[in-house]
């Protein structure tokens, strides 16, 4: 079946090519957010692998299988578009009539975005080799996703390659021209770095299932604290050690009295907001809406909550741009 469609791609058959590689879109497109940590840049990245395929489809020599040689010419895209592209440099602070305490650090991840669930089908329940360690659902979460983009290009594809796609060294260092001693030494050092990055999140309880009653519960009472400005309820929510994020804002807040503090300069009394739920990156995740005098509802931005147990670890918010991209209007009626 696979090799009638190849020879009939070759021939110019573009259904033929669109039925070969149709199969393995939505887990490309999410191998290459994992690599630049933007929807956007991956479907651009997704784009170039499709176009690369299709002129490059007669070089294919059958030594490997179709997906695999699709992984190879994805990585690489990836790998040329982060030697080449200038990534979203990290806004100035832009809220107008919000002076926000001290920031604890600023983030260095200022380009990430967030991924859809809805997205989610066929590209994370996917054929995974021996070598892999990571679960999937792991692997595309905003932490996860954010501690690969500190990794240098080439360590951050071994990892991803080995351990989160399971492909043996000698798979990925014919995918990137290279020897197993150097795909092995990258997989080392990037080892090392994503466990001091993670390190802090092995540790935690994990969170309850997505819809169950306990995530319910809790998703409820941070919407009810948020939208009545109730700045101890929400405190009441977090963790400890809670980490607030906002990119391409560079400023992360972390502890949750700092934390307490940065929410009540954001949240005003007298203010009407609204939350729509959705996913992101398997996380609860809602738009928010702020009624205007006029009774139209904009929106404000997507806020993706990080769970451990009953509490709030981390919250992640991201600008009003991308709330099309979940299937959710830029303003509500």
């Amino acid at each position: 079946m696979t090799f009638d469609l190849i020879t009939k791609a070759r021939a110019g058959d573009g259904e033929a090519f669109r039925e070969l590689t149709e199969p393995y879109r939505r887990e490309l497109q999410m191998h290459c957010y994992r690599m630049l940590g933007s929807i956007q840049d991956a479907e651009d990245a997704l784009q170039d692998t499709l176009l690369s395929a299709w002129r490059g489809l007669g070089g294919f020599d059958g030594r490997s299988a179709i997906r695999t040689w699709l992984y190879r010419i994805a990585t690489n895209r990836c790998l040329s578009a982060l030697r080449s592209a200038s990534r979203t440099p990290a806004k100035e602070w832009d809220i107008p009539g919000v002076e926000p305490p001290e920031p604890t650090r600023l983030g260095e991840v200022s380009w990430l975005e967030p991924y859809p669930d809805a997205l989610l089908e066929g590209a994370i329940n996917v054929p995974l080799g021996p070598e892999a360690r990571y679960e999937q659902a792991e692997a595309v979460s905003l932490a996860f996703v954010t501690a690969l983009q500190i990794l240098p290009a080439r360590q951050r594809a071994v990892l991803i390659l080995r351990e989160v796609l399971g492909y043996h060294a000698s798979e990925v260092a014919d995918m990137l021209d290279s020897t197993i001693e150097s795909v092995n030494s990258a997989l080392k050092r990037a080892r090392a770095s994503l466990q001091f990055r993670l390190s802090s999140t092995s540790e935690r309880e994990p969170p309850p299932a997505p819809g169950s009653p306990a995530e319910q519960a809790l998703l409820a009472k941070f919407v009810r604290a948020y939208v009545s400005a109730d700045i101890d309820a929400l405190v009441a929510l977090l963790t400890d050690d809670v980490r607030v994020s906002m990119p391409p804002l560079p400023f992360e807040y972390e502890g949750r009295e700092v934390v307490g503090r940065f929410w009540a300069s954001m949240i005003s009394q007298g203010r009407t907001y609204d939350f729509v739920p959705t996913r992101a990156n398997g996380q609860p995740a809602f738009g928010v809406y702020l009624r205007a005098p006029d009774g139209i509802r904009h929106g404000t931005g997507l806020i993706v909550l990080t769970l451990t147990g009953g509490r709030i670890c981390a919250t992640t918010r991201f600008e009003s741009n991308v709330l099309p991209w979940f299937g959710l209007p830029r303003s509500l009626p």
